[in-house]
């Protein structure tokens, strides 16, 4: 048999299609495999490279296979799309993974840990709940103003409306029967909000990185936390600005002819932890504003020249690459934002 240099593999639920290609680039075979069999077959082939997308599950089908000694290569769905030729399908999907694995220049995923997985489910879960909560009070909100009762956006009406469902004579009975059933889910939701907030809590105590991480200005225990349990080794990195990008931090760029055009930021990194920057930089510029803190010359410069938006944005970004050098070479931040 041919010596297999390199398998694109598309993961599904149930069944997973591989591309197998030698050395030279010649194919091999192309395979579709029940998930009961897929480990049989790849315990069956001397170790090799095996190529996935970085997309559910990949992280543990990647320590699977690294235990069989196959070296695993995850690429960013983003990178494989380009190869995909003509027709979408499975058989496609695992050829166009190949190839893109094969490009000298490819960028690829560290396979994460079972321990850095379960440190990022609490910061997942709340994310769902917040967006619970939302809809909850959007709904409340809603319903309410069917019967002449408005109320301003954001939960600090909450208590408003909780008042208007328990005690308003124009409220039909029909109606306040089920806006108390959504008001207790809400309140589940914000019972629920405050035990995922103690775990974060414990966390950015007991861990050392993100008690460092909190000296920076704009960071705190839940974005250090968020921090130390979902970003990469900073050795992934060469330098802070990679970092900024993961996150999603850095301008798009559409330049051409020699002219340098930027726009807004990619957003293509790590969400949860780009709007928990984004969240402590508004803070930190709220605070500057109203002259409850004194700023940097350099933040002081932006916010002269700049929208307070834009500012935001730039202190987010620098405060990733603060985060990072933290990260990697340890210590303190001490300067002021």
């Amino acid at each position: 048999m041919t010596q297999i240099g390199l398998i694109g593999l598309d993961v599904a639920k149930h069944v997973f299609q591989l591309h197998a290609i030698a050395a030279d680039g010649r194919v091999v075979f192309r395979r579709q495999v029940r998930r009961a069999q897929l480990m049989k077959l790849l315990a069956s082939i001397p170790s090799c490279r095996v190529a996935m997308e970085a997309c559910g599950t990949a992280h543990y089908w990647g320590r699977q296979l690294e235990e069989l000694g196959h070296q695993v290569l995850l690429i960013p769905p983003d990178y494989v799309r380009p190869f995909v030729k003509r027709q979408k399908n499975d058989a496609a999907d695992a050829e166009a993974i190949a190839e893109a694995a094969q490009r000298p220049d490819m960028r690829f995923v560290r396979v994460k840990s079972e321990a850095s997985q379960a440190s990022s489910i609490v910061f997942r879960a709340r994310d769902l709940v917040v967006r619970q909560r939302t809809q909850l009070l959007n709904a409340i909100r809603s319903h309410l103003a069917e019967f002449g009762l408005i109320f301003p956006q954001g939960a600090a009406a909450a208590a408003q409306m909780q008042d208007a469902i328990d005690s308003h004579d124009d409220l039909p009975p029909a109606a306040r029967c089920i806006l108390m059933s959504l008001w207790q889910h809400l309140s589940s939701c914000e019972a629920q909000l405050a035990e995922f907030d103690k775990e974060i809590q414990k966390r950015s105590r007991d861990d050392l990185e993100a008690r460092r991480l909190t000296s920076v200005p704009g960071i705190g225990p839940v974005t250090a936390a968020a921090i130390a349990a979902l970003a990469p080794e900073p050795s992934t990195f060469r330098k802070g600005r990679d970092f900024a990008a993961w996150v999603g931090l850095t301008p798009l760029e559409r330049s051409t002819g020699g002219k340098q055009r930027f726009g807004r930021i990619s957003k293509m990194g790590e969400r949860t932890l780009r709007r928990l920057l984004i969240m402590g930089a508004s803070a930190v510029v709220s605070w500057v504003r109203r002259g409850k803190i004194k700023p940097s010359s350099w933040l002081a410069s932006i916010l002269h020249r700049k929208p307070p938006m834009l500012a935001i944005v730039a202190l987010a970004n620098k405060m990733a690459r603060v985060a990072w050098a933290i990260l990697k070479h340890g210590g303190s931040y001490m300067q002021p934002v």
